[in-house]
């Protein structure tokens, strides 16, 4: 494998004062933004960006309620702030439009009252019909316009009810579905049983000519959506079985007659039911709140149902406003993960004192969201097990995450490292143990759910109905072993858990060589992507290079893939496209999340005077600016984080501020202790 580029040595050169000075001013403006942004003194939450869908589906709720949109005017602002020049609107910015995103966009804005006489409109209508027009979206967009009479429900995919009695034990169930299929297909199974359809502001139509302007021929709807049986050379024997079947359920009437469709019907309710929260909410995610909300009334709930209540309010506390892009609803919210990973970077960047009673009071919200009660789809497989992880959201008991868990570990070490041996880390770590896949890494929210023949549905759109093992996860879980067992010298570790990390760790160190592609990269199912999954894999090898030649080998490769993909200005950029071309890996223009991933996996393998790492130091106190809150941060207007690869693009509002906090912050600890012992050094030789 490639080795790194060979630099000198911290006692011979070491790193600049004036550098060193410099960082350590823009840390301490980052603290005081990062302060003064802090959510009722006790956690943190920006914004989680996506694309326009979830808003125009968030317009389709309301409009299949019968009821008027509330704050249409910015809701509408909102939409049109994101449409292209070209007319179409992107799943991210400075992505190339897409047809199912446009479509929906089209058709909320005419809802809300939207003339196609605009030149917003006519732009879009052109671009729409330019990409092929409706015959070309997505089958979720599909399922939407079916509910408007707008597409004919016999070319909407057969989703049978009957699945959801499929135990456990088969080998295909509800549970071998990724936990965000499931919990959005089972109340989808309701919908798709009733066909129902709801009248638009031009009356109600199980043909409806509202968006005919959008068909290349509206006398022709019957669209397939996969191709026939045997058309397609090469096809496989399972895509083809899949098919077939889906094609007898089609002419068995979707099996809607049959004597089990009125228990599965039930059994889909109580399941929704049981895994709605407290609060209204469902899996922490809009769409099976919003499908939720549909099935339940479909199902014969009443509109002021205080399950129905509570999920609709639920729903528009994912709302987010600004004078700027008016209204729009998020994806997700992400409270906790923000909180965590703030509270790493204020810790990290050492321009406040970790008992800070704001920080003491960041540490006691985040301990309060542990998950403990008995919720949790992950059960399923591995009923005893106990609880320990956490969740993204404000309210979601049923998901934790492998991936909140091992940074929320992260950040209370880091805090306090006398948190190794509390409750809450020994619970977490113990929680961690049990979710590792049997290829020795972990997927995120469930154990060994890596079914990928699921992924060649012939209809399914994300190709994510599984969740398997990520480079990314394991790497940031090995980081939190490795940061326990650091810290276990000084502060007692039972002797069970040391023991159990050893193994745990050793099968991760398997995967992660199995995983690392040829470039030395690694592939990053959760960040924009080989520079995340890059960073998070180096800092949890950095742990274990020690005596271990395979570890070397990997964080050699690594740096020197990282050193080719710095760009000219000392930052580090990807674009989205790199999941659809890997030859596009780490190249793109430079952006604060990505250079601090760059520059935390440098850390890892070089010296703090490293050419490389000085060039990303200098970037990062740069292009550093003032916040109109106080204090300054990082400007980011490209989207780093990703929900589905090819598909669903995350733009994390504080990803630009507490990821470079982090980084720097480690550089700045490093060069001070450089600067230190030189000082020493000249007073010896005095």
């Amino acid at each position: 494998m490639a080795k790194p580029v060979k630099t000198n040595g911290i006692k011979e050169h070491g790193p600049k004062p004036e550098l060193v000075a410099r960082a350590k001013t823009s840390l301490s403006e980052a603290t005081e933004f990062a302060f003064n942004i802090m959510k009722d003194g006790t956690h943190w939450y920006g914004e989680l960006q996506s694309n326009a869908t979830l808003t125009a589906e968030h317009v389709f709720l309301y409009q299949s309620l019968g009821e008027p949109m509330p704050d249409a005017p910015l809701y509408r602002k909102y939409l049109l702030s994101r449409q292209n020049d070209d007319g179409s609107w992107s799943i991210a910015p400075y992505y190339p439009g897409c047809i199912s995103t446009s479509v929906e966009a089209y058709l909320a804005l005419k809802i809300l009252g939207v003339s196609t006489d605009t030149a917003e409109m006519r732009k879009a209508r052109a671009w729409i019909r330019k990409a092929g027009g409706i015959p070309k979206v997505r089958i979720f967009t599909r399922i939407f316009l079916a509910q408007f009479g707008l597409f004919p429900w016999d070319y909407v995919p057969q989703l049978p009810a009957e699945f959801v009695l499929v135990p456990a034990s088969a080998p295909v169930n509800i549970y071998r579905l990724s936990s965000w299929a499931r919990s959005t297909v089972i109340p989808l199974f309701i919908i798709r049983h009733h066909e129902n359809v709801y009248a638009l502001p031009n009356g109600l139509s199980k043909n409806n000519d509202y968006l005919d302007e959008l068909w290349l021929n509206p006398r022709q709807k019957n669209v397939p959506y996969s191709k026939p049986l045997f058309s397609t050379p090469g096809q496989d024997i399972l895509t083809l079985a899949i098919t077939a079947a889906d094609t007898a359920m089609w002419f068995l009437g979707g099996l809607r007659k049959q004597p089990l469709r009125r228990y599965a019907l039930k059994r889909c309710v109580r399941w929704i039911l049981e895994h709605q929260e407290p609060e209204g909410d469902w899996a922490g995610i809009i769409p099976p709140m919003h499908a939720g909300i549909q099935a339940l009334l479909l199902q014969g709930f009443k509109r002021d149902d205080p399950r129905v209540t509570s999920a609709i309010a639920a729903v528009e506390r994912f709302t987010w406003q600004d004078e700027a892009s008016g209204k729009r609803l998020q994806s997700c919210i992400s409270p906790v993960w923000d909180t965590i990973l703030m509270t790493r970077g204020l810790c990290l960047g050492g321009a406040v004192d970790k008992n800070d009673a704001r920080m003491l009071e960041a540490v006691r919200w985040i301990k309060a969201r542990q998950q403990l009660g008995p919720e949790g789809d992950w059960r399923h497989y591995h009923p005893t097990q106990q609880p320990g992880g956490w969740s993204f959201e404000y309210n979601n008991s049923w998901y934790p995450d492998t991936d909140d868990t091992a940074a929320a570990v992260l950040a209370l070490v880091n805090q306090s490292p006398a948190a190794v041996d509390s409750v809450a880390v020994t619970c977490a770590l113990q929680w961690i143990f049990g979710m590792q896949n049997v290829d020795g890494g972990w997927g995120a929210f469930d154990i060994n759910n890596d079914r990928l023949w699921l992924n060649k549905v012939p209809f399914s759109d994300l190709e994510a109905l599984c969740d398997p093992s990520s480079a990314d996860v394991t790497g940031r879980i090995l980081e939190a072993y490795g940061l326990v067992l650091r810290n276990s010298d000084k502060h007692h570790v039972d002797g069970a858990i040391v023991d159990a990390i050893t193994k745990s760790t050793e099968r991760a160190l398997y995967y992660l060589a199995s995983t690392q592609e040829t470039t030395g990269s690694w592939y990053g199912r959760w960040g924009s992507n080989y520079l995340y999954g890059t960073c998070h894999v180096t800092n949890g090898l950095a742990y274990f290079v020690a005596g271990n030649e395979m570890v070397r080998d990997m964080l050699d490769a690594a740096t020197s893939w990282l050193k080719a993909m710095q760009n000219s200005d000392g930052g580090w950029g990807e674009n989205l496209e790199t999941y659809l071309d890997p030859s596009l890996a780490g190249i793109g223009p430079s952006t604060p999340s990505q250079t601090a991933w760059g520059l935390s996996a440098l850390l890892t393998t070089c010296e703090v005077d490293d050419p490389a790492v000085v060039a990303a130091v200098t970037h990062l106190v740069s292009t550093q600016a003032p916040e109109d809150a106080g204090g300054q941060s990082w400007p980011e207007t490209r989207y780093t984080g990703t929900g589905f690869p090819k598909h669903f693009y995350i733009g994390y509002t504080l990803y630009r501020h507490y990821f470079p906090m982090m980084a720097l912050g480690k550089w700045a600890t490093r060069a001070q202790q450089a600067l230190d012992e030189k000082a020493a050094l000249r007073l010896d030789d005095y």
